[in-house]
């Protein structure tokens, strides 16, 4: 009765929708920027330290990123197999989707470790200065413990989401970001009695504040009333293998979506590198600037996955078309709202990442400052590419979606870059607007797809 209810109120109420989506959007975009908050501590810390040790943090937190963001792609697909199954009421799926992501997190994550550990050759032989590299290694081999309670993170996070109740995640996120604030300032520059290490220290104070929040909302699913029935980790050496290989077939094409968008911002930090260890910093910066905006689509794309999700689970499909355009509208404005502030307040928004004692610090704004402009410019349909992709997973939809985005974001956005940067002579402005071309692409193509998919669709 109690779905049938909510069904009929989708159905009818715009205003139900936009409640509905800002009652769990707005939780998961507050954790996304909690948790981005972590790195960006790093990077405003680091930039006080010293321009080397930003640089090479830049690296070595990028590389750390790329394989994370694969193995989130299994994380994803968790959202969209628990949400139909809450939408069905269906407990004992959501447990088994929810394990199951853990069992593969749980062995990328191994698997991974030589990669990481090995970072240093392989940014050598891409065309990084060995010091920066060493500096880099330094910062990889410990962060890349961080791993595991990273993965684990996600998985419990997409849980929690699932059921529509994201409040906890936004709470440990934000508790994780203080734990890591407080020791970078005394791991990276000696204060609290604590020894002085640098870009080390900020990896220590990484894999703490991970851990901490992974334990916070792991506790929070095992003795919480509201979900002690799913029982996640009862029995959790016990395998459910159709569970397991619907959870790898879903996740694997959207671990290989996120990859080649991290892949081509990866790319982008490997061409500003060759233009010299100013750019790379100055890079940092503003990526770090765009990141953090991107937070505020990335968590209603993850919203978006579970309204639609739930709908398709349901069988309630004019719900799961005004979930869709609620969240759509809302990811626009919110993004159009970013890109003015870049384009208002650059050089204010920059400085905060640089100490004025730096000799370097006017050089670093006068180079990030068009960055951050040309960032303004791909906040739109950047935002609008995420939230399109979490549509589609929404309704399983995945293998389809990684081949149009990783032709939007390779042969199309990264040969726009490389032409504009290089081909042109535009430098990082022009490496940051092939970018957008590639998002932009992407935006088109995804969007187009699940207004077809969604058109066609039976939820019956």
């Amino acid at each position: 009765m109690n779905v049938q209810t909510s069904a009929a109120r989708d159905r009818q109420s715009w205003g139900a929708h936009i409640w509905a989506t800002l009652a769990l959007g707005l939780p998961l975009v507050g954790t996304q920027i909690a948790q981005i908050a972590i790195a960006t501590t790093d990077v405003v810390m680091l930039g006080w330290y010293g321009t080397e040790e930003l640089a090479s943090a830049v690296l070595g937190s990028q590389a750390f990123f790329v394989v994370f963001i694969f193995g989130s792609g299994f994380a994803n697909a968790i959202l969209p197999l628990a949400a139909q199954a809450e939408g069905r009421n269906d407990p004992t799926h959501v447990r088994r989707s929810v394990r199951m992501g853990m069992w593969i997190l749980l062995l990328y994550a191994t698997v991974v470790m030589p990669f990481l550990w090995h970072l240093e050759p392989a940014l050598i032989a891409l065309g990084q200065k060995p010091d920066l590299a060493a500096l880099a290694s330094d910062y990889i081999r410990i962060a890349q413990w961080g791993m595991f309670p990273a993965v684990m993170m996600m998985a419990l996070r997409c849980f929690f989401a699932a059921r529509s109740r994201a409040a906890i995640v936004l709470w440990s996120a934000l508790l994780g970001a203080m734990v890591n604030g407080v020791l970078n300032y005394g791991l990276i520059f000696g204060h609290f009695g604590m020894p002085e290490m640098g870009v080390r220290g900020a990896a220590i104070a990484s894999v703490f504040s991970s851990t901490v929040i992974f334990l916070i909302m792991a506790g929070w699913a095992l003795w919480h009333p509201r979900h002690q029935e799913y029982r996640l980790f009862q029995r959790f050496w016990r395998p459910e293998w159709p569970a397991f290989f619907e959870v790898f077939r879903l996740g694997l094409p959207i671990g290989l979506t996120i990859l080649a968008e991290t892949g081509l911002f990866l790319a982008a930090s490997l061409m500003m590198g060759w233009l010299g260890t100013i750019h790379l910093a100055a890079h940092g910066i503003a990526i770090q600037l765009a990141s953090i905006s991107f937070m505020i689509p990335l968590g209603l794309s993850n919203a978006a996955t579970v309204r639609v999700g739930q709908a398709y689970g349901r069988g309630d499909k004019p719900g799961l078309a005004r979930a869709a355009h609620t969240v759509m509208a809302l990811a626009a404005v919110l993004s159009l709202s970013a890109a003015a502030l870049f384009w208002l307040l650059p050089e204010p928004l920059i400085s905060l990442f640089l100490d004025e004692a730096n000799v370097d610090a006017a050089e670093l704004l006068a180079v990030a400052v068009p960055l951050l402009l040309v960032a303004a410019a791909f906040q739109v349909v950047d935002g609008i590419q995420v939230v399109g992709a979490g549509l589609l997973r929404g309704i399983k939809d995945t293998r389809i979606p990684m081949i149009m985005a990783v032709i939007s974001y390779w042969p199309i956005g990264l040969s726009a870059a490389y032409g504009l940067g290089f081909g042109l002579g535009l430098g990082g402005p022009g490496i940051w607007a092939g970018l957008a071309v590639g998002l932009g692409v992407a935006a088109v193509l995804l969007n187009l797809r699940f207004a077809r998919r969604h058109r066609f669709l039976d939820v019956a």
